[in-house]
Order: structure tokens, then C-alpha cells, then sequence
């Protein structure tokens, strides 16, 4: 290995040859042009020494005057010396003038040159670099291309295969709707031979209830005018008593027709104060029956209907006046709000995806439950009468069912085609009403998580309530639709002016409020069927198109939130505005709930906040 003395010799070896090329450079040209002009040089000083006259070869023509020297004949062909010399001095300057122009130019030509050649090593390397570039990029093209090849193969390869599942598709769903087309013939079949079959039992129950009643009265006929003797002692009675006990007792079991016309009543009256006694129980009997079937809501032999007990109705509410507490409840937009029947327990539902639940303790609102699973933005929330489920609109085009104490999702009721606006339960258990954007109402056996029953509108439904055997739909194209339970076409119609947003039924079902784009709220009699009152206010305009107005429990007071924050209530009798609440809303109020008590008003706005009014 070579030390530092000999690296730094070498060094000094590679500058000096360095340093000679740069100077052997300036040179290339210089030096031919000296030489030549050495030649010239050379070439001149042997004319003028040819020309210069020797010492002895002098003339007497040299040593004439001026004024002789026009005297010759030739005198003017041949130049003196002096002229010479002269002349050889001019061009001696001209040559070297000649010469440092040129030695100027050597050097900067040199000096061009020198640039040049460093321009030129500095394009052969960028030229290098380049060359390595494009090999690099002629590789990473043919690369691409092999990727591109392969690639254009497998989507052949996926067409290929998507057109076999597509076609598979086509054909599992023309099998569906074979499948689908039999499931509701034979669902139709069903429904009728049901029909069918409940309309002979009601036939038969009534036949026999006929038959019953008729037999009973010809016992009781026969029984009143058969004598019979005092004679006979107390135990003798009341075997008697017990005995007609006993035919009561029968009397009031159901029993089958043809088994009722094998049996004959013969009883034996043992006494007239027993013979009166079983007369009169018997008739309470039969009417305690008749009571009890008309108490039932039913027909004889009809399907009996399981109904919810009556919510407690609120006796005097006071409107709110002052904010008890606010809370950010949800992640975004808060759309509804419900108060279970107890007045303690809130519902509130938002964009989020999630409904709370909260508890209303001493004026504040805690939290008690996350009901999590819904698919979409909650659009409506709905406590059953009772207070143990949950029922929310969703904007995933179904509606789901909580209950309450579980955090997931009971029930998803499916069927809509668009987004599910409204949500409500009916009055008898394990029903319910569905509105959707699709121009669908629809009826619900939540036993079974079954639509029971389809109604086709023609405009949007935004809203939708429930009453005995009626359901009220409010529409966007500015109409509210009254439909009947048990008769499939629409029973009503009213004409309002504004897309309906929200509508509310009275504890007593005898009114409705509705609420508008038109920003107004209406009072609809339910007995006329006609709009009662108009409530409008200065500053109240409806916020969005789900903006929701209650009545207070008692129907002495209408409540809606305005797009600017504010509370707006009316009094119903008078139809004045009673007053406006401005508190922590700074955004549009969705939608205000009014509590079974009549204590405490919930209202929530686009800007997540919950406000607990008093």
C-alpha cells in the first residue's frame, strides 16, 4: 500500500501534466503563427540585405543631389535604401501588430476553448446520466408492459368470471321471484282460507250462541211454571240450590254444538224460593256474559284484542319557563325526542346512529342506557305505553325495536325502499305504524316482525299517528290522509298549505296538530273533520322538514321550536301566542317533547344540545 508521500507525489505530477495540457493548449495556435511569422521575418531580412548596395559599388548617381536625380532615365524604377528600410519598418510593425492580435486571439480562443471543453465533459456526463436514465426507464417501461399484460389477462380472466356469476345471478333472481310470487300466492291463499275459517267460527259461535240462549230461555220458561212441593226439608233444598249451582256452572262453559244437543237439561226444582233464586242468577249470569263480551271490544266469537292500560292523563300543565339543564348529548345533529309514560325516563335520537336514554332526577338530566345497532341517522323515537320498548325511524330504510334495558337492537323491520321517517305504536300490543319516503305506510305485527299490511300514498310521508282504528299520514305534498284499520282505501283527506312536518293526536283523540312549512301550526277537529284554529307568531319559521310540534298533556297548550332556538307556545283556547323561550338553542330546533305530567319540557337543535325546560 502506497504512503502519504507517494499519494501527494502523485498528486503533484497529476496537476503539473494537468498544467502543462491547459498551457500546450493556449500554444496550439501561437506557435505556427510565430514560426510563420519567423519565416517572414527570415524572408525580409534576406530582400533587404539583396537590396542594401555594398561600400565599394557606390555610384556617382548615389552621391547626386536631389536635383539629380530625376536626371537618369531610370531613376524611378529602382527605390533607395532608405525607402526601403522605411517600407521594411512599416511592415515590421504591421507584422507585429499582426502578431499580438493574434497572440490576443490565441488566448481567447484559448480560453473558449477551455470552456467549450468543460461545457462538453459537463454534457457528456449529464449525457451519461441521461443514457443510465433511459435504460432505466426502458427496463421499467418493458416491466410495466409485463404488468399490463398480466393484468389485461386477469380482467379478462374476472370478466370472464363476473359474467358466469352474472349470469348465475340472473338466474338465483328470476328463482327469487318464482319463489317470492309463490310465497305470496300461497300467503294469500293462507289469508283467505283464515278469513274463511274465522268467518265460519264466528258463523258456528254465533249459531250456537243462538241456540244457547234460546234453550236457556226455554229452561228458564220451564223452570218458572213447573210446581213444585214446600214439602221437602232444608237439606232437601239445598242439594237443590247446589244442584242449580251446578247447571249455572255448565251453562257458562263453552261447549261444543253437537255435544250441546246430546245433553238434556232436567233439573229438579225442590222449592219456589229456589226455583226464584236460580231464575235471577241466572239472568245475572247471561247478562254479566253479554257485559263482559261488550266490555271486550269484540263481537261474539270475534278474535279478542290485547290492549295497552290507559296512560295517566295529565290533569293541568303549566307552560315552561326557565332552562333547568343543557347537554351536548349526541356526536352530531340532534332529529327527536320522546318522554316514556313514567315522565322520569327520556328518549333522544340523532345523526349519530344512537339513542339515549337519560333519566330526569331532581331538574337534571342523567344518563341511563346507549341503545346501539341502528343503521342510520334516527329520524323518529317512540316509547310503547307501557315504557319497555323503544321504537326508532331510521334512515337505512327500516325501523328498529329496543327494549328497554338492552343495548342492542331486538327487532330491524324491514321493508321499506327509502329513508323510514316516522315511527309509532299503536294502541293494541305488538302493533305498529312505519311512514317512509318511498310513498309507503306501513302496518306491523312486532310479535312476528311482520308488515301485516302495505299502504301505497302519493307523496313523501314525513309523519304519521295512530289512534283507536285510524292512522293519520302527513305528506309533502302539503296533505294530511286519514286511513281506517279495517277498510284498505283512504277514508279522508285534508288539504293544508305547506309540506307537512310533524303531526301530533290529543290524550282524548278528538284533535291534531299539525305542523308546516308554511309556518303555521293547525288545530284539526277530529269530530268535523275541519282545521279549528291557525297559530302563526312573528320570528316562528319552521326549521327543517322534520321540525316537531306537541300539544301539552292536558290540550291547553301548543309547543314548537322555531329555526332561530326559540320556544313558541299557544294557548288552544284563546289561540294567542302564550309567550317565547330564548335559551341555549342557537341553532333550529327539531323537535320538542312535553312529559305525561305536564312538569317538564325536553327540546333539541341541529347543534347537539339537549335543554331541560321547567
Amino acid at each position: 500500500m502506497a504512503g502519504p508521500g507517494a499519494r501527494w507525489k502523485r498528486h503533484i505530477v497529476r496537476q503539473l501534466r494537468q498544467r502543462d495540457r491547459t498551457q500546450k493548449a493556449l500554444f496550439l495556435e501561437l506557435v505556427p503563427a510565430y514560426n510563420c511569422l519567423l519565416e517572414k521575418a527570415e524572408l525580409l531580412a534576406r530582400i533587404s540585405e539583396k537590396l542594401q548596395p555594398k561600400p565599394n559599388d557606390v555610384t556617382p548617381a548615389t552621391l547626386q543631389g536631389p536635383w539629380e536625380e530625376e536626371s537618369g532615365p531610370d531613376s524611378d524604377l529602382v527605390p533607395s535604401s532608405s525607402t526601403l528600410r522605411v517600407k521594411w519598418q512599416e511592415e515590421e510593425e504591421g507584422l507585429r501588430l499582426v502578431c499580438g492580435e493574434m497572440a490576443y486571439q490565441v488566448v481567447a480562443k484559448s480560453a473558449a476553448l477551455g470552456a467549450l471543453e468543460s461545457t462538453l465533459e459537463q454534457r457528456q456526463s449529464t449525457l451519461a446520466a441521461l443514457q443510465a436514465r433511459v435504460a432505466e426507464l426502458r427496463e421499467e417501461q418493458a416491466r410495466q408492459t409485463r404488468q399490463v399484460d398480466a393484468q389485461r389477462a386477469l380482467n379478462v380472466a374476472q370478466r370472464a368470471a363476473y359474467e358466469a356469476l352474472r349470469g348465475r345471478a340472473r338466474l338465483q333472481e328470476a328463482a327469487l321471484r318464482r319463489l317470492e310470487e309463490e310465497a305470496r300466492d300461497l300467503l294469500e291463499r293462507l289469508v283467505q282460507r283464515k278469513a274463511r275459517a274465522a268467518a265460519e267460527r264466528n258463523l258456528r259461535n254465533e249459531r250456537y250462541e243462538k241456540a244457547k240462549q234460546a234453550r236457556m230461555s226455554l229452561e228458564l220458561k220451564a223452570a218458572a211454571q213447573r210446581t213444585v212441593s214446600i214439602s221437602e226439608s232444608p237439606n232437601t233444598i239445598g242439594d237443590g240450590i247446589r244442584e242449580e249451582g251446578k247447571t249455572l256452572a255448565l251453562m257458562a262453559e263453552p261447549v261444543s254444538p253437537k255435544s250441546e244437543a246430546g245433553e238434556k237439561w232436567l233439573r229438579t226444582f225442590r222449592s219456589a224460593s229456589a226455583t226464584s233464586l236460580t231464575l235471577s242468577r241466572c239472568v245475572d249470569v247471561v247478562k254479566g256474559l253479554l257485559d263482559f263480551k261488550k266490555r271486550r271490544g269484540r263481537s261474539i266469537g270475534g278474535a279478542s284484542e290485547q290492549r295497552y292500560q290507559s296512560i295517566p292523563v295529565c290533569v293541568a300543565a303549566q307552560p315552561p319557563s326557565q332552562v333547568l339543564d343543557v347537554l351536548d348529548a349526541h356526536l352530531s345533529e340532534v332529529n327527536a325526542v320522546c318522554f316514556g309514560p313514567n315522565s322520569s325516563l327520556l328518549a333522544t335520537g340523532g345523526a349519530d346512529r344512537l339513542i339515549h336514554l337519560w333519566n330526569v332526577v331532581g331538574g337534571r338530566l342523567e344518563a341511563n342506557q346507549t341503545l346501539e345497532g341502528a343503521g342510520g341517522s334516527i329520524t323518529s323515537v317512540d316509547f310503547d305505553p307501557s315504557g319497555s320498548q323503544v321504537l326508532a325511524a331510521t334512515y337505512n330504510q327500516a325501523a328498529q325495536l329496543w327494549k328497554v334495558g338492552e343495548a342492542q337492537s331486538k327487532e330491524t323491520l324491514s321493508g321499506h325502499t327509502d329513508k323510514v321517517t316516522a315511527a309509532k305504536f299503536k294502541l293494541t300490543r305488538h302493533q305498529a305504524v312505519t311512514g317512509s319516503r318511498d310513498r309507503t305506510v306501513k302496518e306491523w305485527d312486532l310479535g312476528r316482525a311482520y308488515c301485516s299490511r302495505t299502504i301505497s300514498v302519493l307523496s313523501y310521508c314525513n309523519d304519521v299517528v295512530c289512534g283507536d282504528h285510524v292512522i293519520i299520514s302527513g305528506h309533502n305534498d302539503q296533505k294530511i290522509r286519514f286511513w281506517d284499520s279495517r277498510v284498505p282505501c283512504c277514508t279522508q283527506v285534508i288539504p293544508v298549505q305547506g309540506r307537512v312536518t310533524s303531526l301530533n293526536l290529543s290524550h282524548d283523540q278528538l284533535h291534531l296538530l299539525s305542523c308546516s312549512r308554511d309556518d303555521t301550526l293547525k288545530i284539526i277537529d277530529l269530530r268535523v273533520s275541519n282545521i279549528r284554529q291557525v297559530f302563526r307568531a312573528d320570528g316562528f319559521r319552521c326549521g327543517s322538514d322534520w321540525t316537531k310540534a306537541v300539544f301539552s298533556p292536558d290540550r291547553s297548550y301548543a309547543l314548537a321550536g322555531s329555526w332561530d332556538g326559540a320556544l313558541y307556545i299557544w294557548d288552544v283556547d284563546t289561540g294567542k301566542l302564550e309567550g317565547s323561550l330564548r335559551g341555549p338553542h342557537c341553532t333550529a330546533v327539531n323537535a320538542v317533547a312535553w312529559c305525561y305530567s305536564g312538569s317538564h319540557v325536553v327540546s333539541v337543535d341541529q347543534a347537539r344540545k339537549v335543554v331541560l325546560w321547567h
